[in-house]
């Protein structure tokens, strides 16, 4: 698998193609937020994360262009808006399939991911958010975006109770989302996310619908604040 390092506004970013890439082909896209043990100014950092190791070792037959932008400030939220910016262009890149552009997160990726995804519903087919959490309140924006999340069961630095609230509000306001809880991991939930076929076969199952509309249910009530 090829991969090259790139830039966008401020943020690098790595890139891998799959096997017998061939340009001008359209093909299922992940979009993938690191964790704050990644963050930096060296991308080449970036190739060291699991989201590349455990793949790479995993599969011998990936068929996913990888995209990983690295976050340089302390938090994702410091550059959020350079990131839905990011996103919208992967989005529209030549190798992109637009019915099957995805989104990973791991820790405070996982926090990215669930924002990003609420931000920007139209673009995701599905996301896994592995360990991190969100604004609950908000959910009912992710009613057309399929979503499985992962948590460590003894994970004390991102407590599961942030997963599962996501998850919870998510098919309380009608959307589709479950949650896999590895009983004995603590906050690493990535290595076994990573190294599962099962999760990169779910991920294929779905192509972005965008069937329902999204409501804005706290807009313009004053009791919302």
């Amino acid at each position: 698998m090829e991969t090259k390092i790139e830039k966008f506004e401020d943020i690098n970013y790595v890139i891998r193609y799959p096997n017998g890439y061939e340009e001008g082909k359209k093909y299922p896209v992940i979009l993938m937020l690191h964790g704050s043990g990644t963050r930096g100014t060296d991308p080449k950092m970036l190739l060291k994360n699991a989201a590349f190791t455990v793949t790479e070792r995993c599969f011998e037959d990936f068929p996913f262009v990888m995209v990983a932008p690295q976050c340089h400030t302390n938090t994702w939220f410091d550059i959020f808006e350079s990131l839905k910016r990011f996103a919208v262009m992967i989005a529209e890149e030549s190798y992109t399939d637009r019915e099957r552009l995805y989104l990973m997160g791991v820790s405070m990726g996982g926090y990215g991911a669930w924002q990003l995804a609420m931000s920007l519903p139209e673009l995701f087919a599905a996301i896994v958010p592995i360990c991190g959490g969100g604004m609950y309140w908000n959910a009912a924006r992710l009613v057309n975006v399929p979503v499985w999340a992962f948590h460590g069961g003894r994970d004390t630095t991102v407590f599961p109770e942030e997963s599962r609230k996501m998850v919870d509000s998510v098919n309380r306001h009608g959307g589709s989302a479950k949650l896999t809880i590895f009983p004995e991991n603590g906050h690493n939930a990535w290595d076994d996310t990573f190294s599962s076929k099962e999760v990169f076969d779910w991920l294929l199952s779905n192509k972005n619908s965008n069937t329902k509309p999204i409501e804005d249910i706290y807009k313009d009530s004053l009791i919302y604040g």
